[in-house]
């Protein structure tokens, strides 16, 4: 929530203002906006998957967020016309993205000018450990091979200056670059793993394909590795950091 904060505070949201959240997911930064656009302002919630969409449309509905459509739309080609919206959002998604500066190009081509785009990518995996400890698991026991760190993925826009870079090098002006400190938690190493595995298609694939008892040794080497973040009630609690960025078209 800290994230989604400091980047709608980052754009200067007026009543009318029409938004683009990309990458949406399941919208929460989005509706933050939304509600700072009435009357007579417009959220568009979109992501390239389709059934993502359908989780943002039940969670506006039971947020009653009723200034909102839905699009299916990808990062580096955005179906919408040249300077269609005042204001783009994009929340730990650009990184995912193929062409990362191809993706910040087509936001600004459809911002008018003067909007303002606000973006969160994570920091570097040393200040992320929850999302980190069990790949670490995974490589040191020999089932996964080092990631790449130039390769799209989650870190891979860690580095503030590339960031920067690429928000200028697309035609942004007036650059803002900060980081925000944020904890994750889980109840039990139990409920981390099935989050894990939620989340990361590439550890549910490993799951399926190792044996049980090799499974068995990676809970165990994972439960070994996150006991630094232990806390007195037999949950976990991870530090974290995102970078955000802001800027002008």
């Amino acid at each position: 929530m800290r994230v989604s904060v400091w980047m709608v505070e980052h754009l200067d949201l007026q009543p009318g203002q029409r938004v683009l959240e990309l990458a949406a997911g399941p919208g929460d930064t989005g509706f933050l906006a939304a509600e700072l656009v009435k009357p007579g302002g417009m959220l568009i919630s979109s992501d390239a998957s389709r059934a993502m969409l359908g989780v943002a449309s039940g969670r506006a509905r039971d947020l009653g967020v009723t200034n909102v459509e839905f699009k299916q739309l990808e990062l580096e080609w955005i179906d919408l016309p040249t300077a269609s919206v005042d204001d783009v959002l994009c929340r730990w998604g650009l990184m995912f993205a193929l062409d990362p500066a191809a993706a910040l190009q087509e936001c600004r081509r459809v911002l008018r000018p003067g909007g303002r785009i606000a973006v969160a990518v994570w920091d570097l995996p040393d200040r992320n450990p929850w999302a980190t400890v069990g790949t670490r698991v995974l490589v040191e026991l020999g089932h996964l091979e080092p990631p790449d760190p130039q390769a799209p993925g989650m870190f891979a826009l860690a580095d503030p200056e590339r960031l920067r870079d690429l928000l200028e090098a697309a035609g942004f002006v007036e650059v803002v670059v900060d980081g925000v400190e944020l904890m994750r938690g889980a109840p039990s190493l139990d409920a981390f793993m099935e989050e894990a595995l939620d989340l990361n298609p590439q550890l549910a694939d490993l799951r399926r394909r190792l044996s049980r008892s090799q499974w068995e040794e990676v809970e165990e080497r994972i439960g070994a590795a996150t006991q630094p973040f232990a806390d007195t009630a037999g949950g976990l609690r991870f530090p974290g950091r995102s970078l955000v960025a802001a800027a002008s078209a």
